[in-house]
Order: structure tokens, then C-alpha cells, then sequence
């Protein structure tokens, strides 16, 4: 196999010879552009495997490069170099399609990540995955999203009301890119006390307070080479949105108590159920942090814009449970088709697991769903509705541990007294962690 090929295009000597330098340690062959227009020769008469480009350039700028290439060589991921601390005009390079940005003075090992990053995806064609379900049509277009956004190393916003899989289409992200080999490192921002944060987020040396008896990495260094998900990052403290804004402009973090900081090799996702721009607008989150990580937002559907994907997603679900969707009653699905699930998919996965596991024919019916009475206003969900999910969990727990108890911890009397099989009633002590 042929060293892969890199055009680089700079009109600074210097800039030019270190750039062919580090890509000629790497196995990779250059060829060199001065400005745009030669460039644009090139690109049109050779096959690149990536791009690099300063954003200066004598007859015009990077950014009618990258844009220009989205048309006409979109297969070649391109990097842009910028000025120290122009974090606007690198997001909006971003946006306009570029793969990553470099910033100037060159920072060796930050250039060597980008550039095995970019020459990952020569090795294997982006893949959506299967595992997100659906034939709507806002779902066909999340899917082209994700092929789309996996190319590239631009922070992605991910929006979504509760329960429609926001943390499916990260790992999808994370899967379907060039650093899919590294660690994907999922984070409930909302669920980590704020006085333990900056430690859990960046690591801590040995000494540095009270019980810290080891040296420990953070969230940051463990999702290195890979992809952390900040999920609910609307629930981040003032304090540690600057710090961590940081972070993503310079890829450094300095653990507490150490002297020097470290570099990082991460992408950035995020996500909330929450509207971030009017969090921004009510001053509960920073505005610069905002534009930072929403250079590419992403919209999941609500489970009830996504028409017949709703039995499509239940066969599915009821599959896993080693039911079926013949299981369904016709009632029962008019009725599924016609209820709004204000919590999404999640809702729907807890009312078949709870309808299966407390139905003793095996045949669901309409009156075995629980649908909440007041499924139309879904704009003023009260608070024992949004805990649906932990309800019908209580439920279905307590109705497992009464019928071991009733048999003496036999499995297989209680999954008979239960209407289920063996295989089912194994599957939820697992799910619901009964010992």
C-alpha cells in the first residue's frame, strides 16, 4: 500500500519545511501549495488523503478553501492552521466543514494527533450503525448527520427532550469516526458534587487535599486518544464552565496539584434535554462555552414526530424481552401510535417491559400499557411523570422480589407464577440489579 498523500499550503518557508518534516516521520508524502489558486490545481488533478492550510494565504484566506473543498474535494479532510488565541475564526472553520484546526506556534504532538486522526479515515468507511432504529423521515436525516459529523473532530451539541437517545447518537458519533478504537467516556455532568469536580474532571496529584493518598487521572485524561460525552452539560457550575472552555480551546489540563499541565487528545460531545441558548440568555450558562461546543448541533426526534417507527422500536424492545410484537393487540398499537410519549423512547421501553412482565396471557392489551391519562399536554409534564420510568421500576421490582420470596428464591416457580419464562425473568433480576 502506497504512503497516503498530504497537500500542504502555506506561503512561510519555515511553516512549510516543519509541516513536510513531521508528515515525512510519519510515513506520509507531501506535496506543497503557496496560495489558493495552485491549491485548487491540485486538489482537482490528485488524490489527497488530507490537507493542511494556513488561514492567510496571498490571495485570499483558509476559509474559502475549506469551503470551496466541502464542494469539490469533500472526501479530503482539511485542517486549518490559525493565529494563536482566533478561536472565532477556527470555529468558524469548523463550521464551514473543516476536519480539525492547529494553532500557531505548532505544538508538535497536538499536529501529529491531528494528523493520524485525519488518516484514520482512509482506513475504514463511516458507519451510522444500524443499532439506531427508524424509517421516518427525521430519522434518515439524523443518520446522514451522523455519517457527516463522525468525519470530523468539531465539537457536536447534541439536543433532545429526556428519553429519545441522546447518548446513543454520541457513541454512533464516537463509533463511526477516526477515533473510534479510542475510549468513549460518558459523563452525567448533573451527577457530580461540585467540590469534586475539578478532581473527577481533570485528576489530582498525590497529597494535593485531604485523601488524596494516590495520584488519580480525570475524565479528561482517561477519554484521551478518544471521545468524552458530557451529557446534561447544561448542569455544569459557572466556575467550571471557564475551565473547562479552556480545555477545548488548548487540549491541556492541569490536574490539581500539579505544576504543569498535560496534554489531552479528546473530542467533545455534549448534550441536555435543557435550551441552552436560553440558559445563555438568562445568564446560567456562559455564552463563550456556548459557541464553543455548539459548532455542530444535532437534533434528536421526539418519539412522537417519528409516526410508524414507534412499533418498529416496540418489536425491537420486545424482542430483547423474548416477547414479540404478535404479542401486541391491535388496540394496543392504535393506542401506541396515538399516546405522545413525553418521556420518548425510554417511556416506551418501561411501559413493554412492565406490560410483559404483568401480563399473564403474553397477549398485551391496550389496559396493560399504563399510558398517562393527560398524554396530550406534554409542555407542563409534572414532576411524578418525568420519574415514570423509576415508578414502573419500583413496581416490577417488587413484584419479582414478592414471588421469590412466595418460592423460596426458585427461579422457575417464580417466573411462573410471574406469566413469564425463565429467560425473561433472568433477564429483569439482572436489569433491575435484584441480588
Amino acid at each position: 500500500m502506497s504512503n497516503p498523500l498530504a497537500l500542504v499550503i502555506d506561503d512561510e518557508p519555515d511553516i512549510c519545511e516543519l509541516l513536510t518534516l513531521t508528515l515525512g516521520r510519519m510515513n506520509v508524502d507531501t506535496a506543497v501549495s503557496r496560495d489558493i489558486a495552485s491549491a485548487k490545481s491540485q486538489l482537482s488533478d490528485k488524490k489527497f488523503d488530507l490537507c493542511l492550510t494556513d488561514m492567510r494565504l496571498p490571495d485570499g484566506d483558509g476559509l474559502e478553501l475549506v469551503a470551496w473543498m466541502q464542494r469539490n474535494a469533500p472526501g479530503v479532510p482539511v485542517a486549518v492552521i490559525t493565529a494563536h488565541g482566533n478561536i472565532e475564526t477556527a470555529v468558524q472553520a469548523l463550521k464551514l466543514g473543516a476536519f480539525d484546526f492547529i494553532s500557531k506556534p505548532l505544538d508538535l504532538q497536538n499536529l501529529r494527533n491531528v494528523i493520524e486522526s485525519a488518516l484514520k479515515l482512509r482506513e475504514r468507511p463511516t458507519d451510522s450503525g444500524s443499532s439506531l432504529l427508524g424509517e421516518s423521515k427525521p430519522m434518515h436525516e439524523l443518520r446522514d448527520l451522523i455519517s457527516k459529523v463522525a468525519r470530523s473532530q468539531a465539537p457536536v451539541h447534541i439536543a433532545g427532550e429526556s428519553g429519545t437517545g441522546k447518548e446513543l447518537v454520541a457513541r454512533l458519533i464516537h463509533d463511526s469516526g477516526p477515533r473510534k478504537d479510542g475510549p468513549f467516556v460518558p459523563v452525567n455532568c448533573g451527577a457530580i458534587p461540585s467540590e469534586l469536580m475539578e478532581s473527577e474532571f481533570f485528576g489530582h496529584r498525590k497529597g494535593a487535599f485531604t485523601g488524596a493518598v494516590n495520584d488519580k487521572a480525570g475524565l479528561l485524561q482517561t477519554a484521551s486518544g478518544g471521545t468524552l460525552f458530557l451529557d446534561e452539560i447544561a448542569d455544569l457550575p459557572l466556575a467550571m464552565q471557564v475551565k473547562l472552555l479552556r480545555v477545548i480551546q488548548e487540549q491541556t489540563v492541569r490536574p490539581v496539584g500539579a505544576e504543569r499541565e498535560e496534554t489531552v487528545n479528546v473530542r467533545f460531545l455534549s448534550a441536555t434535554h435543557k435550551n441552552l441558548a436560553k440558559q445563555v440568555s438568562a445568564g446560567e450558562f456562559r455564552e463563550d462555552l456556548f459557541y464553543r461546543i455548539n459548532v455542530i448541533e444535532l437534533n434528536v426526534p421526539a418519539l412522537r414526530d417519528r409516526g410508524d417507527d414507534i412499533l418498529l422500536l416496540a418489536g425491537s424492545i420486545l424482542e430483547k424481552l423474548a416477547s414479540s410484537l404478535e404479542n401486541l393487540t391491535e388496540n394496543a398499537k392504535t393506542k401506541l401510535l396515538q399516546y405522545r410519549f413525553p418521556g420518548n423512547v425510554r417511556e416506551l421501553e418501561n411501559m413493554l417491559e412492565r406490560a410483559v412482565t404483568l401480563s399473564p396471557s403474553g397477549h398485551i392489551h391496550a389496559s396493560d400499557l399504563h399510558f398517562q391519562e393527560d398524554s396530550g399536554n406534554r409542555a407542563n409534564v409534572s414532576g411524578p411523570m418525568n420519574n415514570l420510568g423509576g415508578q414502573i421500576e419500583d413496581v416490577e421490582r417488587q413484584a419479582i422480589v414478592d414471588a421469590l420470596e412466595k418460592t423460596r428464591y426458585n427461579k422457575t416457580a417464580a417466573a411462573k407464577l410471574l406469566g413469564l419464562s425463565f429467560r425473561q425473568l433472568r433477564y429483569r433480576i439482572k436489569k433491575l440489579g435484584i441480588d
